[in-house]
């Protein structure tokens, strides 16, 4: 991994504490958004970590709603693939499949159209941040429904105090930049 293309987007990942609620150490990734050089930057980072670790193994890269899909179209081009999209329930035409997980207060519902891939193929599933992993593992569910193999999943941002990695199981997990 280029430690200058690392440090140019870690620069960019600013901190607010007390957000959304006290307590809480808010990582905000628009800084990375708005700066081409570190936008690409990421992309190029997560794309040679999963060249390297599935050579051309990976079909389809898979992006979780609503922020995956920021970076997943980028990456899935770098990598000369399709993307799929995993969204909130009710935002998929057509025939879908889905799988809910706990939230704080309550559920919510993942989805994804039954068409969107065939048993048997490979995909590498991202979103911006792990936090608990509920939401990726929830992703992970979903693939495993319709008969994909998960490869792996990537985030640019991992909260490990919160052991989402711990959630995904057997499932390879990789992030750029890690925090408490």
């Amino acid at each position: 991994m280029s430690e200058p293309e690392l440090q140019l987007v870690a620069r960019r990942i600013r901190t607010f504490p007390d957000f959304p609620i006290p307590g809480v150490l808010f990582r905000d990734i628009s800084p990375l958004l708005k700066d081409p050089e570190s936008f690409r930057a990421c992309i190029r980072l997560l794309a040679s970590h999963l060249k390297t670790a599935h050579g051309g193994k990976i079909d389809y890269i898979a992006g979780l709603d609503s922020r995956g899909f920021l970076f997943g179209p980028s990456l899935a081009q770098e990598l000369g693939l399709g993307f799929v999209l995993i969204r909130k329930r009710g935002k998929l035409p057509g025939p879908t499949v889905s799988a809910s997980y706990a939230l704080e207060y309550g559920k919510a519902e993942l989805e994804i159209q039954k068409d969107a891939l065939e048993p048997g193929q490979k995909v590498a599933v991202v979103d911006d941040l792990l936090a608990t992993g509920g939401t990726m593992c929830t992703a992970c569910e979903l693939l495993g429904q319709l008969g994909a193999e998960v490869l792996e999943c990537v985030t640019l941002v991992e909260l490990t105090s919160l052991k989402g990695r711990e959630k995904l199981g057997s499932v390879p997990f990789f992030s750029l930049l890690q925090y408490e």
